[in-house]
């Protein structure tokens, strides 16, 4: 991941209801969840969350999907993963090896979507 990208992706979650919805997308695993029940589980007005989980999308942080009438956000866990890698990156005087066990710990690769590299 890029720095440009990694910005983006930690001002995405630097808003309270955002972090909510992305914890909420989080926890809902790759089904993911339609966005008006994202709203009504945070208590937020349908409008104001799609902004929220469009700054989401476009940090990389969530995909959506159409589903007839539906969207369906779920977080990319690629990108979680990157996020998470870049954190433990320096970890340990630059050997991120030794934190191997925290990044899997945090999320393991069989946790991420098809297609996840490690």
């Amino acid at each position: 991941m890029d720095a440009l990208h990694l910005i983006e992706a930690f001002g995405a979650l630097a808003q309270d209801t955002r972090l909510q919805a992305f914890r909420l997308l989080l926890n809902a695993g790759p089904a993911g969840l339609p966005a008006g029940e994202v709203a009504r589980r945070l208590g937020t007005p349908h409008n104001t969350m799609s902004t929220h989980l469009a700054i989401l999308s476009r940090a990389g942080l969530a995909r959506s999907r159409r589903d007839s009438r539906q969207v369906i956000y779920a977080v990319d866990l690629e990108t979680v993963r990157g996020l998470v890698a870049f954190l433990v990156q320096e970890c340990c005087g630059g050997q991120p090896e030794r934190c191997a066990a925290l990044l899997d710990a945090a999320m393991p690769v069989s946790s991420c979507q098809p297609g996840c590299a490690a």
